[in-house]
């Protein structure tokens, strides 16, 4: 029996969408909190989860960031607002739907079946779940090749994001310009490393709330660059 987790702070919703979920042959638990929620989505396993966006203690979109940093389980978010702002951040955070309340109880059955059997697909066939780097706001898929920072698409050449990708695959990790080079450029350093302090630079520019303090992609002067986490 599939397990859904709803996070729903307006209890007579929850229990609505619970009950219809049930009678689909779906086992359904309720989180009445963002906070409660989000650390029953990231310790226990569960097939989907069906997010409300403003919850007290943490929002559906913190929740959505957290949960994408280690699962690739469904999540529809669910929310009264019907900005197409928080849609498309929603979606850029990892969301696989949002649906604007009011809605029907059997709509959001039907959405939660369709995705179930979509997610059942890609796992069976072996098809490959897309490969997500997500931390602090910043999300790169590099199955895709594609970069958002607080769900906002950000377009890189092909070397910004290998090298972007390279380094937050790689926390922590103090690389050299040499080292860098090397690796990203696939070929040894011959005094031509410039081209790694300009890459960062335009990265940088792109992921970096502050470029002069940045938060991602940090100097480590003397030696090279590391990705913090």
């Amino acid at each position: 029996m599939k397990r859904i987790l709803l996070i729903e702070d307006e209890i007579s919703i929850a229990e609505l969408e619970r009950d219809y979920l049930e009678l689909s042959g779906f086992s359904v638990e309720i989180a009445g909190d963002g906070i409660v929620g989000m650390e029953r989505a990231l310790k226990e396993d569960f097939d989907l989860f069906v997010l409300d966006l403003m919850l007290p203690g943490v929002d559906g979109f913190e929740i959505c960031r957290r949960i994408r940093e280690t699962k690739n389980t469904p999540i529809i978010m669910v929310s009264a607002k019907k900005e197409d702002i928080d849609k498309i951040r929603g979606l850029g955070l990892g969301a696989d739907d949002y649906i604007t309340k009011p809605f029907s109880p059997s709509e959001m059955v039907a959405r939660v079946k369709a995705h179930l059997a979509r997610y059942e697909r890609l796992v069976s066939s072996g098809a490959p779940v897309n490969e997500i780097i997500e931390i602090r706001g910043l999300k790169i898929d590099k199955t895709a090749r594609r970069v958002w920072v607080n769900g906002e698409e950000k377009n890189f050449t092909t070397k910004e994001f290998d090298l972007l990708s390279f380094l937050a695959q790689n926390p922590n990790h103090v690389y050299t310009k040499e080292e860098l080079f090397s690796k990203i450029w696939d070929m040894e350093s011959i005094g031509d490393i410039a081209t790694v302090t300009v890459h960062i630079k335009k990265i940088r520019e792109k992921i970096e709330f502050n470029t002069a303090k940045p938060q991602y992609i940090e100097t480590i002067w003397g030696v090279g660059y590391r990705f913090k986490v």
